[in-house]
This record gives structure tokens, sequence and C-alpha cells, in this order.
């Protein structure tokens, strides 16, 4: 008798328009609707400032911003620096900063700016030596004079204590040079292509300016009986143009803390994969095999302050099977994605995520009867001065299913029949986190999730009989 599990061919799908291509998430909590940055309204006693929100330039030092304990003037860029600091006991020696230029246009620079470090002063400062993300910290004690510069002891605060009543609101690309790339597993490059035009990597040739781009050529595990040429394996590429999105609104009000506030990540996303082969059956949990991690702690001039943003991303391969199907997929997806936290006074914190995504032709086939998901996405935090404040899954994925059917009769006839079925989708999930409190807005007792968006569509089906 012929064998039973036969080939179920999926036509390769020239066109394909989403019925749906843009959707935001609906979270688990009572504030339902989409949320966006606050508006930022003039003051009313006209004190207010509105802040330029840039990336700070690279190639000098960037001086610390101080907001001085007597109340005098607003918080200024400064000639001081954090020569080090350790985590451990808060104790940081602060010193004079090489001159160079001044960063903002905005804030003018005055002789109290430059006067040595006093208790209660708050320092806000680009990464140092010890403090790899930056310090955000206000002054309890004068320690003394060391050959280094003046030791003092530090506390926590929140950006409310240098951002005071002004105002900002911007987005800044994220350099893609500054991105630093652990490879997982073998078979992982990592090209970019900067805005100035300079590029890196064997696929900076392919990329607009600005992005991005894990390669990945990698085995996944094969099912134990499965035969040498059902060898499983995953390819393709994972491309991004990440940009930190920062609002806030310290406009003087009822009450304690800002107006408003917002953090979040958004960026273009395109990624070109295949996965091939019998996959071993998933237990538990599907599979997820991370193949890359990235770090980057970019620094956005906000006025005078320099707010150090911690941006990571964990790029991985996800595989749900049951080991029974074999599996020849590829597929193209581009769209954008956004994620965050939105802040008002009154409403308090509420998550935001949104995305749009299409996809292009997808050829695929599958053998035997079984279920197989395929998935190639990305784990994603961003916070500030270390600390996380949102954190996202972002995950375009591709499964496929057969069924076969085969019956035998006495006089030796056989029929075999299958129908088969293929879906693309993605799926956006994440929380607002404890450390948003670092805005100076009431501290939440848990984590806020995003709510789970997820969006699929049917690519091609149909059956096959004998």
């Amino acid at each position: 008798m012929r064998t039973l599990a036969r080939r179920l061919l999926i036509p390769g799908v020239t066109t394909l328009a989403l019925a749906a291509t843009g959707c935001s998430s609906t979270p688990h909590t009572s504030a339902a609707e989409p949320a966006t940055p606050a508006t930022l309204a003039p003051a009313a006693d006209g004190t207010s400032q509105q802040l330029e929100v840039a990336a700070a330039p690279q190639g000098t030092p960037t001086p610390a911003a101080v907001a001085r304990a007597d109340g005098k003037g607003k918080t200024e860029q400064s000639s001081l620096k954090v020569a080090s600091y350790d985590q451990a006991s808060g104790r940081a020696v602060i010193s004079k900063a090489p001159k160079g230029p001044t960063r903002s246009p905005s804030p003018s620079r005055s002789p109290e700016a430059d006067k040595p470090v006093a208790v209660g002063d708050v320092i806000a400062s680009a990464p140092a030596p010890g403090a790899p993300n930056g310090l955000l910290a206000k002054v309890t004690e004068v320690v003394g004079k060391t050959d280094r510069g003046t030791e003092v002891k530090t506390a926590s605060t929140t950006l409310a204590s240098v951002l005071n009543d002004d105002k900002a609101d911007g987005k800044v690309p994220v350099d893609p040079s500054s991105v630093t790339v652990e490879p997982l597993m073998k078979g992982v490059t990592f090209s970019w292509a900067k805005s100035q035009g300079v590029k890196f990597g064997p696929q900076s040739a392919k990329l607009p300016l600005g992005n991005l781009r894990l390669d990945v050529n990698a085995a996944v595990d094969t099912a134990p009986d499965a035969p040498v040429s059902a060898g499983a394996s995953v390819s393709g590429f994972v491309q991004l143009a990440p940009e930190v999105e920062f609002s806030y609104d310290g406009t003087p009000s009822i009450g304690s803390g800002p107006r408003g506030a917002f953090l979040g990540m958004s960026g273009d996303w395109s990624s070109q994969w295949k996965l091939q082969g019998r996959a071993a059956a998933s237990t538990g949990a599907p599979k997820r095999i991370p193949f890359a991690k990235l770090h980057t702690a970019p620094v956005i001039q906000v006025g005078p302050v320099p707010v150090v943003v911690n941006l990571d991303l964990t790029c991985y391969v996800q595989v749900e099977a049951d080991g029974r199907v074999t599996l020849d997929v590829q597929q193209d997806v581009k769209g954008d994605f956004r994620v965050g936290g939105s802040y008002a006074l009154g409403k308090g914190w509420t998550p935001v995520s949104t995305s749009n995504v299409q996809s292009t032709p997808v050829k695929a086939s599958v053998t035997a009867a079984g279920k197989v998901k395929g998935a190639i996405g990305a784990e994603a935090s961003v916070g500030l001065y270390g600390a996380v404040g949102v954190s996202a899954d972002f995950a375009p994925y591709l499964r496929g299913e057969a069924d076969v059917k085969a019956s035998a009769s006495s006089d030796g006839k056989t029929s075999v029949s299958g129908a088969w079925a293929v879906y693309g989708g993605f799926d956006l999930s994440g929380n607002l986190h404890l450390q948003l409190s670092l805005f100076g807005t009431p501290v939440f007792e848990r984590r806020i999730p995003l709510g789970t968006l997820n969006r699929e569509w049917a690519l091609a089906s149909g059956h096959a009989g004998r």
C-alpha cells in the first residue's frame, strides 16, 4: 500500500493585502482606550520652557546638568562631570569636565552652574566610570576633597527634580553604530548603515540609512525519527530602525509630579525568513532560540539635561511543532511598531501598543499531517538610567497545519485525502514597569500589561485527494 503521508503542496501566494493593517491593543485594565503623549499646553504663569529633545552630539564629553538646592534659576549645564561612581555605597567623585561646546543652544550658562556641588543639589550625568547607564542622583553629603575632585554621597531621585516645570517632546533615532551585539549562536552576522553614510557589515550596502540588520542561518532540533533529508533549519534576517520617544510636561498644577509624560520605542521592522525541515516536537512552552543580544545606551539631550536611555533587544527564533510535519515556508514581513507608557495627571499610566504590518509573497509546502508554527521576533526593553520602564515582545509568525486521512478496502484499493492551511500573523505584548516612577509620577504597585495584540490572516488553504 502506498505511503499514507503524501505531500500536500501549498501554491505560492503572489499578492497579499491584509484586511486590517493598522491596529492598537486593548490593555487588560479599565483604561482601554489608545493612549497618546500628554498635550503640552502653555503654563498659565508663563514660567515653563519648551525644551529641545535631540541626540547628544558625539565625539566630545557630555557635561553634567545640575539643579541647585537653593532654587535660584533653572537647571543648567555645568562644567562638572562624574569622575567615578560606586553603586554599592552611592558615593561619587565630581570633578571639572574638559572644556567643550555647549550641548544645547537654549540654556544659558551662569556662574552658579560651575560652583562645586552642595548638599541638596541634583546631578544628571551621561555614562561615567562606575555608572555605565548614567547617573541621576541627589547629593546627601559632601565628604571632602580628593585628588580627583569632590567626593559626595548620593541618593536616587527623579527627572522631575531636574526638568522641574519645563516641557519637552521629541523622537530621537538610535544610532546603529552605537549598538553592541552579542551573537548567541554560530551563523549570525550584524550590519548597519549610519545616517552620515558610514556602513558596516556584509549586508550594509542593502540597508537604508539609520537601519541595523541581523542575519541568521542556523540548524534547529530535528524530530528523532526524521530522515536526514528532513533536517530542520532557519535562515533569514531581522532589520530595524528603532527610535526613542520622550515627552514630559511639568507645567505647574494642583498636586505633586508632572502633568504628563511618555516613554516609548517605535520603529520600522522588516524580516525575511525561511523555516525548513521536520522540527522536533515541542514539550510544554514553544521552544525559543535566542540568536543575538543587542544593547545601546543613547544619550538624548533634553534642554541642558543629558537623559540616558537604555535599550536592549534579544532577537530569537521560536518553533512550535508536533514532530510530524515537514515544512518549507518563506515569508517577508514589513511594518512598524510602537510601544510605551503614557502618563496623565489624574489618570495615571496607560499602556500604548500599536503595529502596522504587511506581508509580501509567501511560498510554502507541508508534508504529512500535523501542526507547526515558526516566528522570528525580538524581546525589547527601554528605560532610563539603567532602570527598565517598558518591555515588549514583537513576533511576526507563520503557522501551517495539515490533516491527512487514508483508507483501504478488502480489494486492495486505497485512498488518501487531506486538507491544509497556512496562516501569517504577529503577536505584540509587554508590560509597563515600576521604574517609570523615575519621571516623578506616583508609584504603581504592579506591572501594567500592554495587552496582547494579535492579528492573524489566512495565506492559503485547500484540499487534496485521490
